[in-house]
């Protein structure tokens, strides 16, 4: 065996262990120094600390399921009152709206013009009301608020349901589509001024 040159029995020198650099070791030290205490306080603490870490996690879960069911539970409650009216836009706005969203269901993009109603509508509860539109929310959630009066949910709740339905089901609205969308934010302007709209 001794005479087989593939087996190894000479004692094999092992290459001396580098050394970090001064920097590594300085930092390392700084990090002992600041962060050494706190993890010593963990390990040593850890039978309290653990249970007080799920009862956190416990209250972040149930937040965020209450946020999800009820998205204006956590909202101010103490906003000053607006009054119906005050939801629907100006005369001069709603007509320029309708004319900007016709031209484009005229040319036949009528999934451009009911996403034009939503948005505008979006832009103008987020102005009147911050605190109830955060970037998360959805059309729907915005629809099922308790602060919209019934004709801004009712009319918001019909022009959102086209636009999830052009991009959740992949199909393109009909021109009865935009008609129901438009009708329904005609309403709801036309009832804000106390005049007709389109």
């Amino acid at each position: 065996m001794r005479a087989d040159p593939d087996i190894q029995f000479a004692p094999v020198s092992l290459p001396e262990v580098q050394q970090p650099p001064d920097w590594l070791s300085r930092l390392m030290e700084l990090l002992d120094r600041l962060f050494g205490p706190v993890a010593r306080f963990v390990a040593e603490h850890w039978g309290v600390i653990w249970p007080i870490l799920a009862i956190l996690a416990g209250l972040l879960a149930l937040y965020i399921v209450a946020r999800l069911v009820t998205p204006d539970l956590f909202l101010r409650k103490h906003a000053a009152p607006v009054h119906e009216a005050d939801w629907t836009p100006r005369a001069d706005a709603a007509l320029a709206l309708l004319e900007e969203a016709d031209n484009l269901a005229a040319s036949g993009q009528y999934d451009a013009a009911t996403h034009l109603l939503l948005t505008r509508s979006v832009g103008q509860i987020a102005a009147l009301r911050p605190e109830l539109v955060e970037p998360s929310s959805t059309a729907r959630e915005i629809a099922a608020l308790p602060a919209l009066p019934e004709s801004a949910a009712r009319a918001f709740a019909i022009i959102a349901s086209q636009v999830e339905r052009s991009l959740f089901a992949l199909r393109s609205l009909s021109a009865e589509d935009w008609q129901a969308a438009r009708a329904a934010y005609a309403d709801f302007a036309r009832v804000a001024e106390g005049r007709l709209v389109g």
